[in-house]
């Protein structure tokens, strides 16, 4: 039997295990339901008692479980499904359980969460938004704290202080990014007081595919100001505004990328008055060029960003939400801003990064619950070693999914859903249409202005109010027109009198991406056996269609345009056109996280180095070996320069007597720092340490930085290489581990030199520096 048949056998099993607990926790219903409340209580200090003297998890499972189900009745009112049960089991085994909209994931949840609470190492919720944090925290908080459990939620606008005091928490409700950017500054701080996070143990993703999937693809960047930044991105705009697509600059759709032809690199050099403008002194000019055909012709307002308050603010393709304080990197974001003429800031430079792969792949146990992952299951597993299951509706869905309404132009096809609205309307019928953008949200907004339809409308402009729009969609006679964002995690519940009109109707646009997304949009209706019905909208003018369409089908698309073809075999094609989309994504997500695992392995050395460091009350032994380090190195120079050198540590360079072998490194080692325990001897203890461990930590941290962004840039311009036959992440690698080493040459070199170089230090002016 092939891998496939046997993976298929492995997740039967484990179901089927999965099953066979819940019957178990099922069994102790009655048990519980008996227990007054302060037994009930009780439960949490009996369970951890067990753990402590040795008692697996999978061995206090049923009875965690049978408690919090129990608490969830009493306190919120509800009482978890069997289904739900069986989900919470799957999530504990660090899977993934797929739970069709409505199914109750946030209430699905607490099981796993509260017993791995248990272990007292923290157990963290992450969802996509504040909104759903704070609510979710607030909402299930109140069952976690009647069994004596603590509860955080991690917000933006905390403190320090106050996110820490949340991470301490038993229970942490926090968002992906937020967590994310914590775990970066953790590596930043110059006490271990500092940090926020007490560790990274067990986590439940709420939407994981859109945290895991759709986010992956742009890594979480701390950045800081670069250099002063100049007028070019304001005349490479200019410049480019003038050009001419396809006769000055060509656009490949597959790679979102854009490049001068040979008739725009002749404008290019004339323009900025110079003769070859792929000379290396002109790196930087093409690197404006390159940004501002990007942000002219590559780059769409109301789809990829918003302007709003004089800024540019970045909107998240696959959800339409805002993500507030995010930028484009290298110089992209600048360039934007000269597009749209907004104020320009200065050019950032990357302080810390890592994708959303490596980071969460840093959790001991790691669980997603959502309504749509199965059609990701391979790259779930390959990426993240998750399975993903399927997990049974409480009640069957009864919603119908219509075939794709198809038509040749865009125009036919907006004239079409606006008469299907106001015909749906007519009748009372619930209707939710979902678009990809804000443009074409709006689009639809103002067709139905025009027919005077009254409307709600939810876009990443008034995304604050998004959990209350949603939650009158389901009202009779209401008709809601929403980007992707959809209010996921807020429920759609039918209205008095709707279900007898056919429930929600469903209409989307245009086709998505990824037939994920779809099926999130679909999944909006019909929840806990509601009747609905979805249908998508698709033209031959659609992105979906001119971008990713393959070139055989082209000719039956040209059919279909001129009445040649029928509709069937176009609905075929759409679907082929998508699952060529999500491969071409799934590659690009691939290639981001095959160039962050080369920088994965450096960031875990340094982060460790860092770490080590920072928990050394005196971080002697540290500096002794960077000596020996430094010294090793040095003693195979030429003569007259290791002469220096010594000089450079403060010894008498006649102390060498020539030998270059391993002894003499030990007994030169010796005699340096020696002469720096002699200069430092009447320092106080305290001062001492302190200055020598912030002398390493700052050191390490300006040389990392420094490498990371040059990372970044080489990231950017090693694909040139693919034109030399080189694979550009073969060529990333090999000059990443070049940079690499010299980078802890330097810190070696530079945190010897400085401390050999201190003298002693009275307190005052210790406490002057420290200011």
């Amino acid at each position: 039997m092939g891998l496939l048949g046997n993976l298929f056998n492995v997740d039967q099993k484990e179901f089927h295990q999965a099953e066979k607990t819940a019957q178990k926790i099922l069994a102790k219903e009655t048990e519980y339901a008996n227990k007054s409340d302060d037994e009930l209580k009780a439960v949490t200090a009996s369970l951890r008692e067990e753990l402590e003297h040795g008692k697996k998890m999978d061995a206090i499972l049923p009875d965690a479980f049978a408690a919090a189900r129990e608490a969830s009745k009493r306190v919120i009112g509800q009482f978890p499904y069997p289904v739900q049960v069986l989900g919470g089991i799957l999530l504990n085994d660090g899977d993934i359980a797929e739970m069709k909209t409505g199914e109750g994931k946030t209430l699905t949840a607490v099981m796993p969460i509260y017993l791995n609470a248990l272990e007292g190492k923290g157990a963290h919720v992450i969802t996509v938004n504040e909104y759903l944090a704070d609510r979710d925290a607030k909402w299930m908080g109140d069952i976690y704290r009647f069994l004596g459990l603590s509860v955080g939620c991690n917000l933006h606008s905390l403190s320090p202080s106050e996110k820490r005091e949340a991470y301490a928490c038993d229970i942490t409700y926090t968002t992906n990014s937020e967590l994310g950017f914590d775990y970066l500054r953790d590596n930043m701080v110059m006490e271990p007081s500092q940090r926020v996070l007490r560790g990274l143990h067990y986590a439940v993703l709420d939407e994981v595919d859109s945290i895991l999937i759709d986010e992956a693809r742009t890594p979480l960047i701390i950045s800081g100001p670069g250099e002063i930044l100049d007028e070019n991105y304001i005349h490479a705009d200019r410049f480019v505004k003038g050009l001419k697509r396809d006769i000055d600059f060509t656009i490949d759709q597959e790679d979102r990328s854009a490049s001068l032809s040979e008739k725009g690199i002749r404008k290019a050099e004339k323009a900025f008055k110079i003769e070859n403008i792929y000379n290396g002194r002109n790196a930087d000019l093409v690197h404006y060029i390159q940004n501002a055909l990007r942000a002219n012709y590559i780059m769409s307002r109301d789809v990829e960003y918003v302007v709003g308050d004089d800024e540019i603010i970045l909107v998240d393709q696959f959800t339409g939400r805002k993500m507030e304080g995010r930028e484009f990197s290298d110089g992209l974001h600048q360039a934007i801003q000269a597009k749209e003429g907004v104020g320009i800031k200065q050019e950032t430079q990357t302080l810390a990064t890592i994708t959303y792969q490596n980071f969460f792949r840093l959790y001991t146990k790691l669980s997603g619950m959502t309504g749509t992952a199965k059609t990701e299951e391979n790259e779930f597993l390959d990426t993240y070693n998750m399975r993903v299951f399927e997990v049974p509706t409480n009640r069957p869905i009864i919603r119908t999914d219509e075939p794709d309404e198809v038509f040749r132009t865009k125009k036919e096809k907006y004239d079409a859903l606006i008469d299907e609205i106001i015909h749906l309307h007519s009748t009372g019928q619930p209707v939710l249409v979902g678009t990809i953008s804000v443009s074409v949200n709006e689009l639809i907004s103002s067709m139905l202005k025009k027919k005077n339809i009254p409307h709600t409308v939810l876009n990443a402009r008034n995304d604050e109010h998004e959990a209350e729009i949603i939650a009158h969609a389901g009202q009779k006679g209401a008709i809601t027109v929403a980007t992707n964002m959809a209010g996921r995690g807020t429920d759609i519940k039918l209205g008095e009198g709707a279900a007898e009109l056919g429930g929600l109707a469903v209409l989307g646009s245009e086709r998505h991406e990824a037939k994920r997304i779809d099926n999130q949009l679909r999944g909006r209706s019909g929840r806990q056996g509601d009747p609905g019905v979805s249908r998508f909208y698709v033209s031959m003018e659609d992105d979906l269609m001119t971008q990713y369409v393959s070139e055989e089908s082209k000719g039956a698309i040209e059919d279909f345009i001129q009445g040649k073809d029928n509709a069937d075999r176009i609905r075929t094609i759409i679907d082929k056109t998508q699952e060529r989309a999500v491969g071409l994504h799934y590659d690009s997500r691939k290639n981001t996280l095959e160039f962050d695992n080369v920088l994965m392995q450096q960031r875990t050395a340094i982060y460790a180095q860092r770490d080590q460091a920072l928990n050394m009350d005196d971080i002697k032994p540290l500096y002794t070996e960077l000596v020996k380090q430094d010294l090793a190195q040095a003693i195979e120079w030429a003569e007259e320069s290791f002469r220096d050198h010594l000089t450079s540590l403060q010894i008498n360079a006649d102390l060498w007597n020539g030998s270059r072998s391993h002894s003499t490194v030990e007994v030169l080692s010796e005699d340096v720092l020696n002469a720096y325990e002699e200069r430092m001897k009447d320092t106080d203890q305290n001062i001492r340490h302190h200055m020598e461990k912030s002398i390493f930590l700052q050191i390490l941290d300006h040389e990392w930085i420094q490498h990371v962004d040059a990372m970044e840039h080489l990231k950017v311009s090693i694909h040139l290489r693919g034109y030399a036959q080189v694979k550009p992440a073969d060529a990333y690698k090999e000059e990443g581990y070049e940079r690499f080493n010299n980078m802890m040459s330097n810190i070696r070199e530079q945190t010897v030199m400085a401390l050999m170089n201190l003298r002693k230090m009275k307190e005052e002016e210790h406490a002057e520096i420290q200011n």
